[in-house]
């Protein structure tokens, strides 16, 4: 397994580099291991089998279940019942429960609002922006809001700008979420109100950009919006042309206190790195402001505070999302964690009352409860699956894919699933550079999920007689190599059905069904727990 990434290249990645170690609540009960059912296919149970031998998964714990996605009958199984980490596979079940509860054409909607009173172009008061949960707020979106604000009249305001992020709890992290994660873009802080800054929604971060000077001279850093709260300390160099590069750009915890060390070669294409900011809302008031001063709205006290979410105000402006059918495209897609919980605590406030974790888990468990799929118990803490604290059956998985096709949102569901080996990012998403050039290409619909010794893949299979399958591959617990060729393979059986072998020679059959090798029967995957390097190529 390899380390982590360079310094410079924090991309997001799906998952915690540590386990956590104590258990901090339970908000279900885990169940038994039941018996392998009889198998409903022989040809598939022996070619599964014998995948299922290789000894990449000896010591590891693995379960899967495949069904007929029409009628539901297991064609094949392997420890369905066997209570497993699902990684950013739980985004399945928060974004199924969010089309039902929520759904289809959902949008979210960001307000400006003022308190006080407004003398002609004058606003003797504050302006509060009050976010609305949207996890898709750009920093554009946000300059639209400044323009609105601009030709509604106002031109100067007494007061403040303040940001309201009340919608959700005070709560920033998930329950079980590694702490030396928090820096990076794949594990932003969770807010009622908060900004991206690129089309991929990538929430509470700023690009920081390292540029080369001369040889001998310090590095240029900027920022991106330029507004961030960011200080630095430390430099970087700049070195010879051809030295090669080395940057660091390190948040320290609970501040946005940056460390800056290494070196740049002189001529070499800037680095741009992708680091979380702390406090969410205020960083997104701080952005905002910025633009109302471009826009020509001056704001006498020019700071920017935190709003309780009790203050008097009326409205002035507003912003709407995209619906939520549109958003869970890059949430599923390119496995986008800070999507996945501002649903969770958005269904928690909307269906009960309360924009916090604990609650919406308990309603996104009660739309599994109400289509049939409380048994077998496991256990939920988050939306994204970055927690390591939660727990689900492949049975389960794979019997929630089963219903979900009567939904009438199904269709954009199921397209907003990563397509196996398409190239295009918002299709192939963090399948794009997998199952390439087999059956499974263009065929399988499916998401990923992975982390340090966890590895699975849960969707949708072809066959070659028309039929639509259902299947659930989850591995945990491995160490070493990495599995992962083999949970392609199974999807690409299924999508390729039965090789043309005598019968009694399964081996022989799935072995033109692994990943590509480099020639030597060495498989050329590396493996990583960061899924967005598979489309991305920056690990």
């Amino acid at each position: 397994m390899p380390g982590r990434p360079p310094r410079h290249r924090l991309y997001r990645r799906s998952v915690p580099l540590a386990a956590a170690a104590v258990l901090a609540a339970s908000l279900l009960a885990g169940s038994a291991q039941a018996d392998d059912p009889t198998p409903a296919d022989a040809a598939l149970t022996a070619d599964l089998n014998a995948l299922l031998a290789d000894s990449r998964l000896a010591n590891a714990q693995t379960g899967v279940e495949v069904l007929d996605a029409a009628t539901g009958q297991v064609l094949y199984a392997h420890q369905p019942q066997a209570l497993l980490t699902p990684a950013s596979t739980m985004k399945t079940v928060t974004s199924t429960a969010a089309l039902d509860l929520l759904g289809a054409d959902y949008r979210f909607s960001t307000e400006v609002r003022t308190t006080g009173t407004r003398y002609g172009s004058t606003l003797v008061g504050d302006l509060v922006l009050r976010g609305g949960g949207d996890p898709s707020l750009l920093v554009k979106d946000l300059d639209d809001l400044a323009t609105q604000v601009a030709a509604s009249g106002v031109t100067t305001v007494t007061g403040r700008v303040l940001a309201d992020g009340s919608r959700y709890d005070s709560t920033p992290l998930g329950p079980g979420w590694a702490w030396d994660d928090e820096p990076y873009s794949y594990s932003p802080q969770i807010s009622g109100l908060t900004v991206a800054n690129d089309s991929e929604y990538m929430m509470d971060t700023v690009q920081v950009t390292v540029a080369p000077g001369a040889a001998g001279e310090a590095a240029k850093v900027t920022l991106n919006p330029a507004e961030a709260p960011m200080a630095f300390t430390g430099s970087v160099a700049t070195g010879a042309a051809g030295s090669g590069s080395s940057v660091g750009v390190d948040r320290k915890r609970g501040s946005n206190e940056l460390a800056l060390s290494g070196s740049i070669a002189a001529g070499a294409a800037p680095v741009t790195s992708w680091v979380t900011v702390e406090d969410p809302s205020t960083y997104a008031g701080r952005v905002f402001a910025g633009a109302l001063a471009r826009h020509g709205v001056q704001v006498v006290r020019g700071d920017v505070q935190a709003a309780t979410g009790r203050e008097s105000s009326q409205p002035l402006v507003s912003h709407q999302s995209q619906t939520l059918a549109e958003l869970i495209v890059p949430m599923l897609k390119i496995s986008n964690n800070g999507i996945a919980e501002h649903l969770t605590k958005e269904i928690g406030k909307v269906k009960g009352g309360r924009g916090d974790w604990a609650t919406g888990v308990n309603q996104v468990q009660a739309f599994l409860k109400a289509n049939g799929l409380s048994t077998p118990a496991g256990r939920q803490v988050d939306g994204s699956g970055l927690s390591r604290y939660d727990l689900i059956t492949p049975a389960k998985m794979a019997d929630l894919l089963r219903i979900v096709q009567g939904k009438p949102w199904f269709d954009a569901w199921y397209n907003a699933l990563p397509v196996a080996g398409n190239p295009q990012r918002m299709v192939g998403g963090t399948l794009a550079a997998r199952m390439r050039g087999t059956k499974a290409e263009n065929n399988v619909h499916a998401k990923s999920g992975s982390m340090g010794g966890v590895d699975n893949l849960i969707g949708y299979a072809t066959a070659p007689d028309g039929r639509r399958l259902v299947f659930a591959v989850m591995v945990n617990d491995f160490a070493g190599t990495s599995p992962r060729p083999l949970l392609d393979a199974i999807a690409v059986r299924l999508a390729t059905g039965p090789a043309a072998a005598p019968a009694g020679t399964a081996q022989q059959r799935v072995k033109s069904l692994t990943a590509p090798t480099s020639g030597d029967g060495q498989d050329t995957y590396t493996g990583t727990r960061w899924e967005d390097c598979e489309a991305v190529a920056h690990c």
